[in-house]
């Protein structure tokens, strides 16, 4: 039975190329759909598995795409055994409005919410300033402008 929502893990730069083509090709990395014959997938729960077998040194930004099925118009999705498990397979391009989601992946392999994004930004960002009070501070006490 194929789930209601199947999950890819993309490139964000073959992701970047989706969004002109309007399908997705890419098997997984560093194949393509047409060597391959089909679009690796999985379940929700096998995401994770997934990246730390396959993605975790990537070395590339990543993103995990949501797939409905039902939106498939040139391809058809097989569950298929695979070792002792099942995965989803796409056989056909994902057209991209068959992702209903796309969501940044850290170095670990977890979503990137807009609050994690933005504390990460944040804390970039007071860590710049502290670098700079403290640069100043040095140089201050070094022309003993200091009290």
């Amino acid at each position: 039975m194929v789930p209601e929502r199947i999950f890819h893990i993309a490139t964000a730069a073959d992701w970047r190329r989706t969004l002109e083509s309007g399908n997705y090709t890419t098997s997984t990395i560093g194949r393509t759909l047409e060597e391959e014959g089909f679009i690796h997938a999985s379940r929700r729960d096998q995401v994770q598995g997934v990246f730390d077998r396959y993605y975790r040194g990537a070395g590339e930004h990543l993103v995990l795409l949501t797939i409905d099925p039902s939106r498939l118009t040139d391809a058809e999705v097989r569950v298929e055994p695979v070792g002792d498990d099942t995965y989803p397979h796409v056989y056909g391009p994902i057209d991209r409005g068959a992702v209903v989601e796309v969501t940044p992946l850290d170095r670990r392999g977890r979503s990137e919410t807009l609050m994690s994004l933005w504390t990460k930004g944040m804390a970039v960002r007071m860590g710049l300033a502290l670098v700079a009070m403290i640069a100043l501070a040095v140089l201050l006490w070094a022309v003993g402008v200091t009290r």
